[in-house]
């Protein structure tokens, strides 16, 4: 809610739903997923982020609005998490799939911590981030700079003891993608997709889209003045 480029992105209208629905009704959509928890600041001010959520059947923990990282860990143990698959709200066509992928990665190569962005070869805004709970603890208890509190896994992404893995993605015209919101060029863009993806309202995939924006490469135009460099998301 407290966006300084987009106010209340989160809770924006997107195809007809809130932009929330569409990262709850994806995350629900992760075959391993086992719980949805929406992470929400005690701030007064994100009271309708918390009703919506609960609206759509995820579970909601709320914490400290500048110390991430203690919400996320207290959130986790609230749910008796043993893997978090960290996405961000501001994501809303996330790829289930892709999510699962990164999981599968985390469980198969007996990893600390996976993700889908080190370095990025997926479109921006399918970025996600599997980690387990002992590493989620360590980094609650031993990471005291203010930027790994408030980002949640920096510490965990450069601790020397860690075991990661990265998912690599397809890469060329998909890495150049930006699907995520920051700005209001970045709903524009994402209203337009959806209107133009024939397989909407059911769930389009990674592969979907991208179709859609090769036929179509007016929509991919309008947001791209803003890279994956002018996005706050480069890390959440």
């Amino acid at each position: 809610m407290a966006s300084s480029r987009l106010p209340g992105k989160v809770l924006l209208d997107l195809a007809g739903q809130t932009v929330l629905s569409h990262v709850i009704e994806r995350c629900n959509a992760i075959p391993s997923a086992d719980f949805v928890c929406c992470a929400i600041s005690d701030n007064r001010d994100s009271d309708p982020v918390a009703t919506e959520a609960e609206r759509h059947g995820a579970t909601v923990f709320r914490g400290s609005e500048q110390d991430v990282l203690d919400r996320y860990y207290r959130a986790a143990v609230s749910i008796g998490a043993e893997i978090i698959v960290r996405v961000t709200s501001d994501c809303p066509i996330l790829d289930p799939q892709v999510a699962e992928k990164v999981i599968n990665l985390l469980l198969k190569e007996d990893a600390d911590f996976s993700t889908n962005n080190s370095p990025p070869s997926w479109p921006h805004g399918l970025d996600c981030e599997a980690i387990t709970f002992d590493w989620l603890e360590r980094a609650w208890k031993e990471a005291v700079d203010q930027f790994d509190r408030e980002h949640v896994s920096p510490f965990i992404r450069r601790h020397p003891d860690v075991k990661s893995v990265n998912l690599e993605g397809p890469g060329g015209f998909a890495v150049e993608q930006r699907w995520t919101l920051d700005y209001q060029e970045d709903i524009d863009f994402l209203r337009a997709l959806l209107s133009q993806s024939p397989s909407y309202p059911s769930m389009p995939q990674m592969k979907d889209f991208l179709e859609v924006l090769k036929k179509n490469p007016c929509i991919s135009a309008i947001n791209k003045n803003r890279d994956r460099g002018n996005s706050s998301n480069s890390v959440d």
